[in-house]
């Protein structure tokens, strides 16, 4: 039992680097300025592998570090709970989907994803209303549904790639075999 979760420990704090520096190192120049960055594709990665629990806690942390690192820290509270409910969401909408789906992973992974990423772009907005005021939180809903759109396509791409292969079924084993 201790082994057990020692190893949903380590790869939960693996999971949590792999989101930190997705989202500092590896940005994407947007149209308009701006960036997005593969950060998302990390939390909804770490919520359909790890689970709603240790994915949450991987995602919250690793999107928190990643803003305290980049100097917005103001961000750090609101991150920490919006990246935290992708995660969850991302699982729980994977469980479901591969239900009702279960010919179609690629959809399954995609709505998933989807409903993440929504929840993502309506996080930042209601903060940023609080933070800065309606009009500049709208302003901001563009860019971060091109960061959501990044998020999407490269998760599907990622978790496509990780769950297909079958050499991770002794970390993820439950998470997309029937």
């Amino acid at each position: 039992m201790q082994s057990d979760n020692t190893k949903k420990l380590v790869t939960s704090a693996l999971f949590a680097a792999l989101v930190a520096v997705s989202t500092i190192i590896l940005a994407i120049p947007l149209p308009g300025g701006g960036f997005a960055n593969l950060g998302d594709c990390m939390v909804i990665a770490a919520g359909c592998l790890l689970g709603p629990v240790w994915g949450a806690a991987a995602a919250a942390a690793g999107a928190s570090l990643a803003d305290m690192s980049l100097g917005f820290m103001v961000y750090m509270p609101a991150t920490f709970v919006i990246k935290g409910t992708m995660a969850a969401l991302a699982f729980y909408v994977l469980k479901a989907a591969r239900k009702i789906f279960s010919a179609n992973k690629i959809f399954a992974l995609a709505l998933s994803a989807l409903s993440a990423e929504a929840v993502m772009v309506l996080g930042y907005f209601i903060f940023e209303c609080f933070l800065l005021g309606r009009n500049p939180a709208l302003a901001d809903i563009p860019g971060n549904t091109m960061q959501g759109a990044v998020g999407i396509v490269s998760s599907v791409l990622i978790l496509r790639i990780i769950l297909s292969s079958g050499r991770l079924k002794d970390v993820f084993p439950n998470n997309w075999q029937r």
